[in-house]
């Protein structure tokens, strides 16, 4: 996985065969993201990379990200949710995202038009961290298993991929992994799958698409 936010632009993020090639989506919207990261530095926030991604930080906690998809770029900030969106132009990963909120872009000219504001949620995003300010999260109506909700903790763009995900197919997996009573084979389950939820898969996907 990438280790840097420079091999990120260079290569991608890692985390599929397509790094280091000329599809890798990172390569689309490079002018992009070099634009949004400068504007992220000019706030002040920490650099690092994190799951292979660019993630900026404020003392220690996650603030946002940059990230690139297949047919947009965009900034998230990890409690998008608390902002005090007046201009309208949060969008939500998934509809049952509780936390993330993000901004997608399609080209420079509209992120350099929406500066004043990128900024002044970054700004915001600072305050919230400095009052220690958390989102409440409602309860699933299927208990996402412990081995699940530990990956979310290590890798919050597996979690915001997920929450992309439809209700039902949220709810195979969950009932998926929940299944065995040993905690190892609740882990492998998941671990095995976790390339499948990346690409925005259902459980049983695949197996529909070779039966028609």
């Amino acid at each position: 996985m990438t280790q840097s936010v420079e091999e990120y632009l260079a290569r991608g993020c890692g985390r599929c065969s397509l790094g280091g090639t000329p599809d890798c989506k990172v390569h689309t919207w490079i002018n992009e993201l070099e634009l949004l990261r400068h504007m992220v530095l000019q706030c002040g926030l920490t650099e690092e990379c994190k799951w292979g991604m660019p993630t900026y930080t404020f003392n220690g906690k996650n603030v946002l990200m940059i990230s690139a998809f297949k047919n947009h770029c965009s900034i998230s900030f990890f409690k998008g949710a608390l902002l005090d969106d007046t201009k309208n132009i949060l969008d939500k990963p998934g509809e049952n995202s509780q936390a993330v909120r993000l901004i997608k872009f399609t080209d420079s000219k509209q992120i350099k038009t929406l500066e004043g504001n990128i900024k002044a949620y970054i700004y915001e995003s600072i305050e919230i961290e400095k009052a220690g300010l958390n989102v409440e999260f409602k309860k699933n109506p299927e208990p996402i298993p412990e081995e699940l909700e530990q990956k979310f903790d290590e890798d919050p763009t597996l979690k915001s991929t997920f929450e992309a995900l439809t209700p039902g197919r949220q709810r195979g997996y969950i009932l998926y992994f929940s299944a065995p009573k040993q905690a190892k084979t609740r882990a492998n389950r998941i671990e095995n799958c976790i390339p499948k939820i990346l690409n925005g898969e259902g459980l049983h996907d695949k197996y529909k698409a070779r039966k028609k």
